[in-house]
């Protein structure tokens, strides 16, 4: 087994080994960096002009870095994980704002830097956010660069003058960009989301049509072999008994002659659903093509199973479908088979077709069980009700 690398051990220890906790420090310790980088940019300022206050923007740095610091902090060691926003991002945000609009004011005549900073920020922050919460984040910083030019102008020793104008406008541009830039983000991404959930829709409906019958909404042949090699492993491994049976509707050529392939979809429809509510919600019925479907009967007793085919045979007996010159009629033929040990599905579905056959053979209506052994089948179910 290979170790991680000490490389790797330091990275799990900062991020953490949880993918979606890993993504939220990784994100927050970009927007440390950021903050970082601005406060490094404003302390350079300080030392290198005699009109910017050092001693407050040291204080400045300290609490502006410190902030997001604590912030990281509590992402890191999850203690925010079960809240609407993990990541804190509006927290983050409302926090370097008004970090932003303090250093306009500290910065002297070198507040034409904090924009490029205030749009790296709004930029950095809002693509996790909602419109509502976009348009809320952007009415705050205007509102703390409001109250930052007033401050400037109210205490500054100089007149307000071109370019402190100049800076009072680029804030307001860069403001109002940022507010329409991350509006068309948001529109964006809503459109992705659409497009996704529609594919989401439009695969599921792909899947559905891959794996059912149109007509009748049952699993289709491939669908259900795949569901028999499934319950064969199952049923080696757990010992439980598997039946599955072959049905076949009687004579059913002739109503789609006689009475138009509409009518007969309507009779595939109704015998799919009259079957349907004979068996159990363990029980998998497929259409196996035409008029045959596949009954897989799952931890089924072989008497039980006969019980059931005869309680189909009835319900299929006694349906009625109405159409224009009276009353449609039908009847199942089916041949049942036991899942031997040792066998393939293969060959317990030729064995329950061959005992459909032989149902076919004695007159329809009926039922037949084949043998477990390589004696002749035993036909039960007809509509004198014998028995195997």
């Amino acid at each position: 087994m290979r170790h991680p690398s000490r490389w790797q051990r330091l990275r799990d220890v900062i991020l953490s080994t949880d993918p979606r906790r890993r993504t939220l420090v990784g994100m927050a310790l970009l927007a440390l960096l950021l903050m970082a980088g601005s406060a490094g940019v404003m302390l350079l300022v300080a030392h290198a002009s005699s009109t910017v206050n050092a001693t407050a923007v040291h204080w400045w740095a300290t609490l502006s870095v410190g902030g997001l610091v604590v912030m990281t902090a509590f992402i890191r060691c999850g203690a925010t994980a079960r809240l609407r926003d993990p990541s804190l991002t509006l927290p983050q945000m409302a926090w370097t704002i008004t970090s932003g609009a303090v250093a306009y004011v500290l910065a002297g005549e070198a507040r034409g830097l904090v924009p490029s900073v205030l749009a790296m920020i709004l930029f950095f922050g809002t693509f996790g956010l909602t419109v509502a919460e976009v348009f809320g984040i952007g009415i705050y910083a205007l509102l703390a660069f409001a109250c930052a030019i007033a401050a400037t102008t109210r205490f500054s020793a100089n007149p307000f003058g071109y370019l402190d104008t100049a800076y009072a406008l680029m804030v307001a541009i860069v403001l109002g960009g940022c507010i329409a830039l991350n509006l068309r983000i948001q529109r964006i991404r809503a459109r992705l989301q659409q497009q996704r959930e529609a594919l989401a829709q439009a695969l599921d409906i792909n899947r559905e049509l891959a794996t059912r019958d149109e007509l009748t909404g049952l699993l289709n042949r491939r669908a259900m072999l795949d569901l028999m090699e499934l319950e064969h492993r199952r049923s080696l491994r757990n010992g439980r008994p598997m039946l599955l049976a072959q049905l076949d509707i009687d004579h059913f050529k002739p109503i789609n002659d006689q009475h138009g392939h509409a009518m007969g979809d309507r009779a595939l429809q109704a015998f799919a659903g009259t079957v349907r509510a004979n068996v159990r919600d363990t029980d998998v019925l497929a259409r196996w093509g035409g008029e045959e479907f596949v009954l897989m009967l799952c931890d089924t007793q072989p008497d039980d199973a006969r019980e059931l085919l005869e309680r189909i045979r009835q319900a299929v007996e006694a349906l009625e479908i109405p159409h224009a010159t009276g009353t449609l009629h039908m009847s199942v033929s089916a041949g049942l088979a036991l899942h031997l040990a040792g066998d393939s599905v293969v060959h317990t579905l030729e064995r329950a077709d061959q005992a459909l056959y032989t149902a076919k053979a004695l007159g329809r209506n009926r039922w037949v069980v084949a043998p477990s052994t390589p004696h002749r089948p035993a036909a039960g179910g007809t509509a004198l009700n014998a028995r195997v």
